[in-house]
């Protein structure tokens, strides 16, 4: 498929197949992508919880609001896209060697340029920390866009999910204690054969309404 018919296809699935299951394989390609998702100014400010829902969800099930459990227990994994409440000294410092160690740099002079810059511009949106969280949730949504991309890409449906308890997930698996808060959830399998939503026209408004050409 290429880029177009992925995106006349995927769609959010609302019932899964638990027959079937995402094999490991598929999920570190996936893993793969959220890994290499863009992310302003290279902060990556997230941090990823992979759940294996068939051994491991009711550690984050009592979080699920219950007309979305059936999307965690009846598909292969969740994912819990969380955002790091703090981009301190130390955590700008580990990106800026990390990117020195990968070759990112080719002279001393654009290693100063990126880190100052960086720094400004975190610091820009780290006013408040609402206002901090808030721009950090925007870069994981970027992530979460590529991730159900890449997961139609390869035949695998996913659900993205808001309808959660953030405060009851982040004490469930102790993520305010690791500096992180949850934000998004999004589960992935393969979709049942009575998921509805798969059988549905895709529905969206005309071109002539949402661009605008200059």
């Amino acid at each position: 498929m290429d880029i177009v018919e992925i995106s006349e296809k995927r769609y959010t699935a609302k019932r899964y197949d638990k027959n079937k299951s995402v094999s490991r394989e598929d999920l570190e390609k996936l893993l793969t992508v959220l890994r290499n998702s863009p992310s302003s100014v290279n902060s990556q400010p997230w941090h990823f919880v992979v759940v294996n829902n068939a051994t491991s969800q009711n550690k984050i099930l009592p979080a699920i609001l219950d007309f979305n459990h059936a999307r965690i227990t009846d598909s292969t994994y969740t994912i819990i896209f969380c955002i790091k409440t703090s981009l301190d000294n130390d955590y700008l410092t580990h990106i800026l060697d990390t990117e020195i160690q990968d070759g990112r740099f080719t002279k001393p002079e654009i290693i100063q340029s990126m880190d100052k810059d960086r720094r400004y511009f975190i610091g820009l949106n780290s006013i408040t920390n609402e206002k901090l969280h808030s721009w950090e949730s925007c870069q994981l949504y970027l992530a979460l866009g590529q991730f159900m991309f890449a997961a139609a890409s390869i035949g695998i449906d996913s659900t993205p999910i808001e309808g959660f308890d953030a405060q009851k997930m982040d004490e469930l698996l102790g993520l305010k204690e690791k500096g992180l808060k949850s934000i998004v959830v999004a589960s992935i399998g393969y979709h049942a054969d009575n998921d509805s939503n798969a059988k549905r026209p895709k529905s969206r408004l005309p071109k002539e309404e949402i661009f605008t050409f200059v």
